[in-house]
């Protein structure tokens, strides 16, 4: 049996949530999570969405790359 490792270089995740603290702590654990595996976040984006009904919803996608 052979293996082979590969370092993972770059990650892109994606979250979403009715509140900016959901979203927070959905971002948090990953990151905690991705720490394991050497990758740091390299950018964060987020926005804000306004639905039919008025309701807010946000997302954001997160950059993460392997630390140097």
């Amino acid at each position: 049996m052979d293996f082979q490792f590969e370092l993972i270089e770059d990650k892109v995740e994606f979250f979403e949530a009715v509140d900016l603290k959901t979203l927070e702590q959905k971002i948090n654990k990953q990151i905690e999570i991705n720490k394991a595996i050497m990758l740091s976040v390299h950018h964060v984006s987020h926005q804000m969405h306004l639905d039919d009904k008025g309701r807010l919803f946000y997302s954001a996608v997160v950059h993460f790359k392997a630390k140097r």
